[in-house]
C-alpha cells in the first residue's frame, strides 16, 4: 500500500530557502530520510528509496546535510576494530 503525506508551506519558505518549490520538496524529503536514517528508523537503502535516490548517492550525500554515513553505535564500532585487528 502506497501512502501520500501533505506538507504545506508558502513561498515565504521557499524565498527563505532560495529554491524553487521542486528542489525545496526534494531537499525536504531527502532531509526527512537522512534523519530517519541518523535515528536508526530506516536503513539506508529504505531511506534512499524514500527520497528517490540510489543507496550509494544517497549515503555519499549525508555529509551536506551533517549526518554520517556510518551508523554505528560506540559499541558496534569496536567490534567492527577488533574484528579487522583478528584477520
Amino acid at each position: 500500500m502506497t501512502r501520500t503525506m501533505h506538507i504545506e508551506y508558502d513561498d515565504a519558505f521557499l524565498l527563505s530557502a532560495g529554491m524553487p518549490s521542486l528542489e525545496f520538496e526534494k531537499e525536504a524529503r531527502f532531509a526527512m530520510a537522512g534523519k530517519l536514517f541518523e535515528l536508526g528508523r530506516l536503513t539506508s537503502g529504505r531511506a534512499a528509496q524514500l527520497c528517490g535516490m540510489a543507496r550509494v548517492e544517497f549515503l555519499l550525500s549525508l555529509p551536506r546535510i551533517g549526518i554520517s554515513p556510518v551508523n554505528l553505535t560506540e559499541e558496534d564500532a569496536e567490534d567492527e576494530i577488533q574484528f579487522v585487528r583478528c584477520r
